[in-house]
């Protein structure tokens, strides 16, 4: 029986099962320290209470094995014992687990691992027959998620800050989709409140060849729309603003699909505002039933301070106007009325004080706070020849996704705003994006591939295709190194899907283009004198690197050349 909390990386019907094929995957390692912390408990050798699973991490140097984890270090103090006498108690036992080679107590109570020879050439044959499912997994299945990112605001262009929610929005759902979510994609149009008349009366004074208001909308793209609407001079405000808007989603979208992003739904904010009732007076009657709105000096108030938030919140002022707090009620109101178990907001920057009074309104409403998820972007920074470029929406100073796909293309341009984490401010260097040289990540990782692509069609010219049967060697120091990284895929995969974190596969991907440098210089494929069983398998570790350096960019929507 798997531990709770371990995860079982599957494939199809096919899965990984160490019992009976002798493999040792990550999962699978800690489910046997599990169960050998578990066994020296049972025999009163500690006093500990046994984790569900234990972390295990590669060692900083590979002398020290395949595998490490510090478990005995962490349960020590509990147990009352020398770190190194925990970590002892679980190696005796763990060193019985097939597939482990060796098992050593390193420093203070290190617990670092190798796996076995053998296991290293089922793994090899394991990978291969699951052909692109590698790392696939269907634990998470059924869980719908209403995945909404972009949201840019629909009165000015997409800029660069928009591609980094667009293509961090759309990297983290391939990776959820991978790893079993069922994935809708959402796009939240802002197309309600005062400023889509002042849009409108910025379009309307540049139609009439006037300065736009100075509260108003700047820059060229005003002009444009104003010369794109037939009569726009002679247009009421709020009719031009909606033209304006439509034209602006418009565009968005085309950029968006240009940069290899799409929606299952664009959901426009009106929508909560029509109807009768509306969406935003049903939310408000679902908040009345739980007892939490309530009037003060006319105003309607919700009553979110017992639920985590710093102050209550209105939600329709004294005027009878609605907030922007109410129409984000009534929005995750209806994202629980089609039936998303999980909803993951991916905000920018200056959104970080909304999170608490959201979740204490998605609490209000009867929801769970814990499957509402809220991640605030952070901001990027154009560097060119060491210095910055400017954004400005309203001022019209600013580079547009347009701009900057134009200038380093969508290849670069994804993988450099996907490269670091989410809540990191980045400076995206535009002359490094599109170097051509080892420097350039993304370069680097798009040659190995092709590298091996062209080594797989010189393979297949000469009749040394990649065999249907896999045999086992004796692993070189390189062919381990590149083995154990490979292995690591289905455990990258499930951290970057559990942390929502795609850049842990960028950093993935340029690792095991590194990893497969190293074998390929030191590990001859296609010589005379190279033994038939050792280019055999050879051959297949090359087919399932290249197999998953494209799984890899494929996950962060980059291409995968065959050729460069």
């Amino acid at each position: 029986m798997i531990a709770a909390g371990v995860r079982v990386i599957a494939a199809g019907e096919w899965w990984f099962r160490s019992v009976t094929l002798g493999r040792v995957t990550p999962a699978e390692l800690s489910t046997a320290i599990v169960a050998a912390l578990r066994g020296a408990v049972d025999a009163g050798e500690l006093r500990v209470e046994v984790p569900a699973s234990v972390r295990v991490e590669r060692p900083k140097s590979r002398d020290h094995g395949d595998w490490a984890t510090n478990v005995a270090l962490r349960l020590a103090k509990t147990a009352g014992r020398p770190p190194r006498e925990v970590a002892e108690r679980i190696a005796s036992r763990l060193r019985a687990t097939t597939g482990i080679a060796a098992v050593d107590v390193a420093g203070p109570g290190f617990l670092n691992v190798t796996l076995d020879t053998a296991s290293q050439g089922d793994l090899a044959r394991a990978i291969v027959i699951q052909g692109g499912g590698y790392g696939r997994s269907a634990t998470l299945r059924g869980e719908r998620v209403n995945l909404e990112f972009v949201s840019a605001n629909p009165t000015g262009p997409m800029h660069v800050g928009h591609a980094r929610n667009a293509a961090y929005g759309d990297s983290l759902s391939r990776i959820l989709a991978f790893h079993g979510h069922d994935v809708y994609r959402e796009y939240y149009v802002n197309d309600a409140g005062t400023q889509i008349a002042k849009f409108g009366e910025s379009i309307k004074a540049r139609a009439m060849g006037q300065d736009a208001p100075e509260d108003g909308y700047q820059g060229d793209y005003i002009v444009e729309l104003a010369s794109s609407i037939p009569d726009a001079a002679t247009m009421e405000p709020g009719e031009l603003g909606r033209l304006g808007v439509a034209e602006m989603i418009r565009r968005a979208d085309v950029s968006l699909q240009r940069f290899r992003v799409s929606f299952d739904n664009w959901f426009y904010e009106t929508r909560l505002h029509e109807g009768s009732p509306t969406e935003v007076e049903q939310a408000f009657a679902t908040l009345e039933e739980q007892g939490r709105l309530y009037k003060h000096d006319g105003a309607l108030w919700v009553r979110t301070n017992d639920l985590g938030d710093d102050k209550d919140r209105v939600a329709m002022r004294s005027t009878g106007e609605h907030t922007y707090y109410a129409s984000d009620i009534a929005y995750h109101w209806d994202k629980r009325q089609r039936g998303f178990g999980r909803s993951i907001d991916v905000w920018g920057a200056d959104h970080h004080g909304y999170v608490q009074r959201m979740k204490a309104a998605y609490a209000a409403l009867g929801g769970d706070p814990e499957t509402l998820e809220l991640l605030i972007m952070q901001f990027v920074h154009l560097v060119s020849r060491g210095e910055r470029a400017s954004m400005s929406k309203r001022s019209g100073e600013f580079v547009t996704l347009d701009d900057l796909v134009e200038e380093i293309g969508v290849d670069a341009a994804r993988w450099f705003l996907l490269n670091r984490s989410h809540d990191t401010t980045i400076d995206l260097d535009l002359d490094l994006a599109v170097e051509e040289s080892k420097q350039n990540p993304v370069y680097y990782v798009q040659y190995a591939h092709a590298r091996i692509a062209s080594l797989l069609r010189k393979a297949e010219s000469e009749g040394a295709a990649v065999p249907e049967e896999i045999p086992t060697v004796e692993l070189s120091p390189a062919e381990r190194a590149l083995m154990q990284k490979l292995l690591a895929f289905p455990h990258e995969v499930a951290e970057a899907s559990d942390r929502r974190a795609p850049h842990r596969i960028a950093t993935y991907a340029l690792e095991l283009a590194r990893e497969f440098t190293g074998f390929y210089e030191a590990s001859p494929i296609l010589k005379p004198d190279v033994p038939a069983d050792v280019k055999a398998f050879r051959l297949a570790l090359a087919a399932v690197t290249q197999r998953t350096i494209a799984r890899s960019l494929d996950l962060l929507g980059v291409a995968a050349p065959e050729s460069m």
